[in-house]
């Protein structure tokens, strides 16, 4: 193979995780069972009750009850609740997003308190365009809108990814 050859670009939405959610799609239950496959991956996101609603790649739509586990001193969601929230939805989404020959690590997030809410919450993580996926190191910021149940935006985060090729075994 010629060394002055463009890369192959991997293909996003080919990876375990997204193809784990598909299937699930035609099962009894399948959200709520991939919801749980999620936490028991990474128990720390049990603590708000997530379940995953809606997922492709660029896409994440993860929903939690309003429950006393999640309230502040002043009764609201908590501002560590919203962020466990924008976390689960932009790692969700980037491994949906990121293929099998690449990983993926979150680097930092930016958080902004934008109101207090008091209902059930949704965070969405949506990225406008996929990136493309060559043998080159780069970051992906994820924005992540967490909504009250008037669809109020009252956290709003950027959650930097850094993505690399996987190194060969």
């Amino acid at each position: 193979m010629s060394t002055d050859s463009a890369p192959i670009t991997a293909i996003p939405g080919t990876g375990k995780i997204y193809q784990l959610w598909k299937k699930l799609q035609n099962v009894p239950l399948g959200e709520r069972l991939f919801s749980q496959a999620v936490c028991f991956k990474a128990p720390y996101f049990r603590t708000v009750h997530p379940r995953i609603r809606e997922l492709a790649p660029g896409l994440c739509r993860v929903t939690a009850p309003n429950r006393r586990g999640v309230h502040n001193h002043i009764g609201t969601y908590h501002a560590i609740a919203s962020c466990n929230m924008a976390e689960i939805a932009a790692g969700i989404m980037t491994e949906a997003t990121v293929p099998p020959s690449h990983r993926w690590i979150p680097a930092g997030m930016t958080v902004q308190y934008n109101a207090t809410a008091t209902s059930a919450v949704t965070a969405v993580a949506r990225l406008e365009t996929l990136p493309e996926f060559g043998d080159e190191k780069f970051d992906i910021v994820v924005p992540v809108d967490v909504l009250d149940a008037d669809g109020t935006a009252f956290v709003t985060a950027q959650i930097t990814m850094h993505i690399s090729k996987k190194k060969a075994k």
